[in-house]
């Protein structure tokens, strides 16, 4: 384990313990998991809202257009992220068929990604980046529950 990982584990478990909630091992586990999952979704998030606003602001790629190639590009970091920190990849799996099965989700959660945006931004005329939040925050619950479910 290293030192970055132990102070996680216990910044999570001082957290539980000053808000008095005792839960098991194997839970707390999961709120450490949860806590990793939430770091690396800042960082692929910011990539994906800087890279959404350089497309859409400075190469005039339509919202959609922009919307895609910056989730693809977050997506890539989010995998390496993911693999790397967050989940405890089964090493019996492939690791062929761990990004293949990435890939699916992160597509499907691409298409959620975009219809979102489509309908905000391009039907209800809403901020581009405000219906990015909103397109974010649906997809951040649906990528944890996936991958948690492939890729252990």
């Amino acid at each position: 384990m290293s030192k970055k990982e132990d102070k996680i584990e216990r910044f999570v478990h001082r957290c539980l313990r000053i808000f008095h909630i005792h839960v098991s091992n194997h839970l707390e586990k999961l709120f450490v998991q949860i806590f990793k999952f939430a770091i690396v979704g800042v960082f692929a998030t910011l990539i994906d809202f800087i890279f959404l606003f350089i497309f859409k602001e400075y190469c005039h790629f339509p919202t959609i257009l922009a919307n895609t190639l910056s989730f693809i590009i977050s997506v890539l970091y989010n995998y390496w992220a993911s693999i790397r920190w967050v989940f405890d990849v089964d090493k019996e799996k492939d690791a062929k068929r761990n990004f293949i099965l990435f890939v699916i989700t992160s597509a499907i959660g691409l298409v959620i990604n975009d219809m979102i945006m489509y309908v905000v931004s391009d039907v209800l005329l809403v901020h581009y980046m405000l219906a990015k939040i909103a397109a974010t925050a649906v997809v951040m619950v649906f990528n944890f529950v996936t991958r948690k479910k492939f890729l252990e």
